[in-house]
């Protein structure tokens, strides 16, 4: 049984953070693919990047190795406050659910917990998410002087406080799949393996292995969606303002499957797990011995 208490929300933030910062250049490479071939979108029409290598070694090249690292400071807040309540909720939530039901490891209660989890977490952490994606975008990675507070000021002056929680929907969409699959399978898979490995690192890394397959198949279209929605644009041109190309996450869906196909929902799909693997491995394995240790 996990402790209830604040430590649960610490050793969330904290390995989050660790894991966000140790893989963040792939999620930098992930959102790149993920915006190019908008046939609606003329700044990111153009395929510019080939693949995940391809992308890598050209925004390395042509914008320095820094470039990969473009929003981490958003990122880093995001996580902070997303990585703690997100699996402080979950946690705390699982033990109550599990204690009131009198069950030990059953994966519809923590199928419940998890979506509540992921649905609060990214709601409330939405503006980061929202200006780590800016930073991220090719657009704005070749601004030398661009970081978090001056595209926070921006944003606000010519879009408005509520452009920070654009997308908030998809990205609690994307929040409450990656949580409702990737935590239950973690804890039923770990649970499994205890019997032969027992609460041993290579349990936790098979259990976070196997987790981070399921729930980049199953976040990454909605991924795509959130990451268009929440870098587009309003800007005035004489006067007049432009309107966003996308009205909402079901127009983005519906236009992005009508002129590009129902693959482009899974543009990046190869870094998205590339990054998912590594991050749930890092950051399980560092919670777990924090748990251990500090419990």
């Amino acid at each position: 049984m996990e402790k209830v208490g604040w430590p649960l929300f610490v050793y969330g933030g904290l390995s989050s953070c660790i894991a966000e910062l140790s893989t963040f250049p792939i999620d930098t490479i992930k959102t790149r693919l993920q915006l190019q071939g908008q046939t609606l979108d003329s700044q990111f029409k153009q395929i510019k990047y080939r693949g995940m290598i391809d992308a890598f070694y050209q925004i390395y090249k042509q914008e320095g190795f820094l470039s990969l690292y473009s929003g981490i400071s958003p990122a880093l807040i995001r996580q902070s406050t997303y990585g703690s309540i997100k699996f402080g909720t979950y946690y705390t939530l699982k033990r109550a659910s599990n204690e009131y039901f009198q069950v030990t490891e059953d994966v519809t209660v923590n199928f419940g917990c998890a979506i509540f989890a992921g649905i609060i977490s990214a709601s409330i952490a939405n503006p980061t998410d929202v200006l780590k994606v800016r930073l991220q975008s090719d657009k704005m990675a070749h601004c030398l002087d661009c970081n978090v507070f001056k595209c926070f000021r921006y944003i606000y002056i010519h879009e408005g406080i509520g452009s920070l929680w654009k997308g908030v929907v998809p990205t609690s969409q994307r929040a409450a799949i990656i949580a409702a699959v990737e935590l239950p399978i973690y804890d039923y898979c770990k649970y499994k393996l205890m019997a032969i490995f027992g609460n041993h690192i290579f349990n936790h890394f098979i259990s976070s292995l196997v987790a981070s397959f399921g729930s980049a198949i199953a976040s990454n279209p909605i991924d795509v969606i959130r990451t268009r929605l929440m870098n587009q644009k309003r800007n005035k041109n004489n006067n007049v303002v432009q309107e966003y190309i996308y009205k909402g996450s079901i127009d983005c869906l519906i236009k992005t499957v009508k002129y590009e196909g129902v693959m482009a929902l899974y543009n990046g799909f190869i870094p998205t797990f590339f990054r998912m693997g590594p991050w749930n491995i890092i950051f399980f394995i560092i919670y777990e011995r924090l748990k251990v240790n500090f419990n």
